[in-house]
Parts: structure tokens; C-alpha cells; sequence
């Protein structure tokens, strides 16, 4: 009969290994990936709206893509069925509003939010919003974002990849996914990192500073 101590490191090491994150080899194509949560990307036009005649957003925090940073400025969004308070505001201002959402957030709000690539809000969902002060009608720009790898041109040649290619990821986090159809997306002014939004990082149980590796589709 085992002993209590000895049954308690046992499964110790059972909890261990079948938690345990796979290392990378060192030949393999690691990238790091990212949790982006539900956010919002404003116009100018709808800056003033909101915040009044030749507002600006205020930078809180850099974000990981150069020139990109969260807004001391949230939000509300108003759906059908529900209301998300304090949406992210992320700036600086673009040239379309457009809001970022995971299917879950999708549900609350009652909206149905079709999955994209980030730009891409043509007949794409509606939704409310609002600051402390006035409320605007986003008329289409409400998308789910489909997974996309952001990286420079010397990323793109070490990766083995090129702009526009669609390829498979996998997840080196505590509960491992093979995520396919992952845009490659290169420009010079990016930062090398994978996107995913918080329903797929709670799928692989995601925790900050998880790489993931790149899988050339066939």
C-alpha cells in the first residue's frame, strides 16, 4: 500500500508532466504570441462625436506595434441584448472606425459580428457608442478578427514566409492548438507577434509571454 507522502509526489509529477509547456527546438520558427482583447479603433470624425471638436486620445500605454498605443479614453458599447462597459480605445486615430470583438463579446451584445481581417468592415455588423457624453451609430465596422502574425521584412525572410500567405500556428502554451489559416501580414513598421483574441486564448490557455510556432500549410 503506498504511503500518503509517496502518493503525493506522485501525483505531483503527474500534475507536472501533463501541464508542462513544450519547448521549442532550436530550429523551429518561434514567435511570440499575443492576447488581444475586445477594442475599439476610432476615426477622427468620430473622436469629435464623442469627445468633443479636435479632441485627441490620450496614450496610456505602448502597445506592441510601433505608433500604437491604449487610450486613457473608454468607451461603451450598446448592443441588443447587452452593454460592454469600458471598452479599450486604442489610438491613434484612424481613417475608419472600426471595433474588435470575440464571439463571446459578439453574443452579449446580440449582434452578429462576422469574421474578418482587421480593415476589411464592409456590411460588417453595427453597434452603439458611447462616452460620458454622447452616443454615435457605428453603422458597419463591428468585426470578429481573424488570427494574422504582424512582422517586419527581415522577419519574413528568417520565417521562411511572404505577405499574404496563409499559414498553420501552434500554441506552446500550457494546453497546446494548431490554429489554422493564420495570416502573414509584413510591413517594415511592424512588431514580430501573433494576434489571437481572448476566446481563442482561453482555448490554449494562453499566459503572458507564450510563444507559438509557425506551420508551413501544404
Amino acid at each position: 500500500m503506498i504511503d500518503s507522502e509517496l502518493k503525493e509526489k506522485i501525483e505531483q509529477i503527474i500534475k507536472e508532466s501533463l501541464t508542462k509547456k513544450r519547448e521549442p527546438a532550436n530550429n523551429e520558427k518561434i514567435i511570440p504570441l499575443e492576447a488581444s482583447g475586445r477594442h475599439v479603433h476610432l476615426s477622427q470624425t468620430d473622436v469629435d462625436k464623442l469627445f468633443g471638436k479636435g479632441y485627441k486620445l490620450t496614450p496610456k500605454r505602448e502597445l506592441s506595434q510601433p505608433g500604437q498605443f491604449l487610450a486613457e479614453e473608454k468607451v461603451k458599447l450598446i448592443g441588443k441584448k447587452g452593454i460592454i462597459e469600458k471598452a479599450a480605445v486604442l489610438g491613434p486615430a484612424r481613417s475608419h472606425s472600426q471595433v474588435e470583438l470575440s464571439k463571446t463579446d459578439s453574443i452579449k451584445l446580440g449582434i452578429n459580428a462576422p469574421l474578418r481581417f482587421s480593415g476589411n468592415i464592409d456590411n460588417s455588423a453595427s453597434v452603439f457608442i458611447a462616452s460620458s457624453d454622447n452616443v454615435i451609430k457605428l453603422k458597419e465596422g463591428v468585426i470578429i478578427a481573424k488570427r494574422h502574425i504582424h512582422m517586419r521584412p527581415k522577419d519574413a525572410d528568417v520565417l521562411g514566409v511572404e505577405d499574404g500567405e496563409i499559414v498553420s500556428v501552434e500554441a506552446l502554451t500550457e494546453r497546446p492548438v494548431i490554429f489554422k489559416d493564420v495570416l502573414i501580414r509584413v510591413n517594415k513598421d511592424y512588431s514580430l507577434s501573433m494576434h489571437i483574441d481572448y476566446d481563442e486564448a482561453n482555448a490554449c490557455l494562453f499566459s503572458k509571454g507564450d510563444k507559438a510556432k509557425i506551420i508551413k500549410q501544404k
